[in-house]
């Protein structure tokens, strides 16, 4: 048996900064990881003479706020340096509603977006500025409620009065706030193309949640690794290990241990046992109570866990093209296609082309692919119950390219251009794919659903209560911020900070 400060189950994004956070506290840290490299989704695979990005659309480096949270700042802090190409182009969207049809490129910066707003849809600027009007009061907020440089209390009553629009913002839905502010139909449907990055509808999605996101990535400019998300993950392992910090590869936790009174003191991998004064797991609770001895967790946890609903999931499609983005007429690095002006009819709709997103990422990074050649990378959104159960290996390889095929077709008609002769190599990963890779329930790469009563507000509030297991934490997609990369870096920023300080008072 080896003796550890801190135990972190998977080197996902959260688990390698929280464990670079208590290794460069200078407590001895193990990262036991399924696979043979880091990263989780922050990865990259070859095919042919192709390198593909497997899920990074876009990263949110920095804040709106010094004060708050950013990948870039917890990178610094780390020493970790990751070359970062910034974006100036946020999306094109494309919408081929008959009774409300547009197709508008959106580019970074407060001003260039209400231009391309106003633009698209007279009128809507003013509305459209309150809309972000808005963030300045929920990153205060946030600030506060995160205790701020001088460690304030938080104050219901000082929240309510000073903090109201974060309040309404926690409270309401996007589309509720959006028409309370008067704006308008057509722009609400363009502003609400990003609903897909957080994978719920902007009827059912905390407007708190959207506005933070469609801000940060408006104000600060979206960027992109150089050599695509698995330079983060490497940079970090990088940083783990020069504080000290032992990973160990093709080592999967099959059970997490604990002792008489319910504290989670270890784990076991390849067979092996490991004990910690502190675990923090990146991978979803659903798999920690099915690796425990269920009369040693508490039941609200139990409970907490079978009453969530798995977020979002996709079909993605990778494409090796023989020929450049621009001999291709392909323009743009993101581009979102819909078939409904609606955020609702869109989700409802999206097993028939009702909602994808294809990049291009040499239009963003011209030498991502060798010369002569690039690539496109398709997202599909699915959730829990869209794949049928009862595939044969055959039927499994057909129902992949079915829908390979009925989405490249769907792009070609779209933008008016042909791809499919030049296709060289081609890659589709189903949520099947997901699951075996990530380990996720139906997988879920976004965790749980942050919708209705499950939103990033109530999950913060009740983080406490749900997450009670004595001496085990939790970070990562499925963590109180929702799925992304910011989110996972700043859940694990959190969590490794909240375990430092638990050992430094057990220390005195």
């Amino acid at each position: 048996m080896k003796e550890y400060d801190v135990i972190v189950v998977g080197a996902g994004n959260g688990g390698l900064v929280a464990a670079t956070t208590t290794a460069q506290a200078g407590y001895r840290t193990l990262i036991l990881e399924k696979h043979n490299l880091p990263g989780g989704c922050a990865t990259s695979f070859v095919r042919g003479r192709f390198e593909f990005e497997p899920s990074l659309h876009e990263l949110c480096a920095e804040s709106t706020s010094a004060d708050l949270e950013s990948t870039k700042g917890i990178f610094a802090d780390f020493g970790a340096s990751v070359e970062l190409l910034h974006e100036d182009t946020l999306y094109r969207t494309i919408c081929k509603d008959p009774t409300c049809s547009y197709d508008v490129v959106m580019h970074t910066g407060r001003e260039n977006f209400l231009d391309d707003i106003e633009a698209a849809v007279p009128g809507s600027r003013e509305s459209v500025g309150h809309f972000f009007d808005l963030c300045k009061n929920i990153d205060d907020a946030q600030v506060y409620m995160n205790g701020g440089k001088n460690g304030p209390k938080i104050n219901p009553f000082a929240l309510m009065s000073k903090y109201g629009d974060f309040m309404r913002a926690a409270s309401h839905s996007t589309e509720e706030v959006e028409k309370e502010l008067g704006i308008p139909e057509k722009a609400r449907s363009i502003m609400n193309t990003y609903w897909g990055y957080l994978g719920v509808p902007t009827d059912d999605l905390s407007a708190l949640h959207f506005i933070s996101l469609l801000t940060a990535y408006m104000q600060v400019r979206p960027t992109m690794p150089y050599n695509r998300s698995h330079e983060l993950s490497l940079n970090l392992v990088k940083a783990f290990e020069g504080f000290g910090g032992e990973i160990r590869y093709n080592s999967e936790v099959t059970k997490f241990l604990y002792d008489e009174k319910g504290k989670a003191i270890g784990v076991v991998a390849n067979g092996e046992e490991y004990r910690a004064r502190k675990i923090i797991s990146n991978v979803i609770p659903n798999n920690v109570i099915n690796r425990s001895d269920a009369s040693k967790l508490p039941k609200r946890f139990r409970k907490m866990a079978n009453v969530r609903k798995f977020g979002m999931t996709f079909v993605t499609v990778y494409l090796g093209l023989d020929k450049t983005r621009e001999e291709l007429g392909i323009d743009d690095y993101s581009v979102f296609i819909t078939r409904n002006k609606d955020a609702r009819v869109q989700f409802d709709t999206r097993a028939d082309c009702g909602y994808y997103v294809v990049n291009c990422l040499n239009k963003a990074l011209p030498n991502a692919t060798p010369e002569g050649t690039s690539t496109l990378f398709f997202t599909i959104p699915f959730m829990p119950g869209d794949f049928p159960e009862d595939l044969t290996p055959r039927g499994y390889k057909e129902f992949k390219n079915t829908i390979a095929e009925k989405y490249i077709k769907d792009y070609e008609e779209t933008l008016g251009i042909t791809i499919r002769p030049y296709i060289e190599e081609i890659s589709i990963a189903s949520p099947v794919t997901f699951a075996r890779y990530l380990g996720t329930p139906e997988g879920a790469i976004y965790g749980y659903d942050t919708g209705s009563w499950d939103n990033v507000v109530g999950r913060t509030a009740l983080e406490p209560m749900e997450y009670n297991i004595p001496n085990l934490f939790f970070c990562g997609g499925h963590s109180t911020m929702g799925d992304g990369f910011p989110s996972g870096y700043i859940t694990g920023d959190r969590t490794g900070k909240k375990v430092v300080k638990e050992l430094r008072k057990e220390d005195k």
